[in-house]
């Protein structure tokens, strides 16, 4: 099946990226990028494959390695431009995150959004985490103009995150770890109906993520034909929920 990736030109998150691209071409799918522009070569925020702080709050060594193969991969290099993405050509939609300034691109674009919210309407599986979600939340639908997330439950960044990140490396880097004035959680509680009922934060964690391995610190939130996730410490249990989800639409 083909799977849709739209990122930006720089500065998306690298386990976001590739450890669900990694699972997903394990599983047989083909994940077609896409960028602004068609043919750009896209590269993650550099930062997470050094370490953003004294060399830590980076990547994991295997979705390094993953990301390492993926820069190296045909589909990373004949990337498809936004504006002529058709999106009945993809049986899945992921949208990953980041927060560096170059995510702004991919965030606020609205030719991404109204291609985002017609596919959101063929009713095909559609994944975000983190940042990704703020995408969603920002894309509507032709019924009244509301959010695609009106009536969803989802995640997304926790406010608590975002913040821990920001006050502990402000002092080194500014506001690297703050996209928008407002937060990710804010924004995407303000496109819901009932964000006391819809919006779930999940379990707090600071530093503990889930592996290829083990789920224990992994969260995810699945509503019909949507996966949600928080941060990249959930990227495994997402990339494998969202080839679950793909295999169930495809035998639908």
């Amino acid at each position: 099946m083909r799977v849709l990736m739209p990122v930006p030109d720089r500065d998306f998150d690298v386990t976001e990226v590739a450890v669900p691209w990694r699972l997903l071409t394990d599983a047989g799918h083909d994940v077609i990028f896409a960028t602004e522009r068609a043919g750009t070569r896209p590269a993650c925020d550099p930062r997470l494959l050094t370490g953003v702080l004294f060399g830590r709050l980076g990547a994991a060594e295997e979705p390094r390695r993953f990301y390492e193969e993926l820069s190296r991969s045909e589909e990373f290099a004949s990337t498809v431009g936004w504006a002529d993405l058709a999106p009945e050509a993809f049986d899945g939609l992921i949208l990953p995150g980041g927060h560096a300034p170059g995510m702004r691109q991919f965030l606020g674009s609205e030719v991404l959004q109204r291609k985002i919210g017609g596919f959101w309407e063929l009713n095909r599986p559609v994944g975000a985490i983190c940042h990704g979600v703020v995408v969603l939340a920002r894309a509507r639908t032709g019924a009244g103009g509301r959010s695609v997330l009106f009536h969803r439950r989802t995640t997304c960044l926790p406010k608590y995150l975002e913040r821990s990140a920001y006050l502990a490396t402000a002092w080194r880097l500014g506001r690297y770890y703050r996209t928008y004035p407002a937060y990710v959680e804010d924004e995407v509680r303000a496109a819901l109906a009932a964000p006391d009922t819809q919006f779930a934060r999940g379990p707090r964690v600071l530093s503990a993520r889930g592996t290829a391995a083990d789920d224990t610190h992994a969260f995810v939130v699945q509503d019909g034909n949507y996966l949600s996730a928080r941060w990249p410490g959930d990227a495994y249990l997402f990339g494998r929920r969202f080839c679950e989800m793909l295999e169930a639409a495809g035998g639908a």
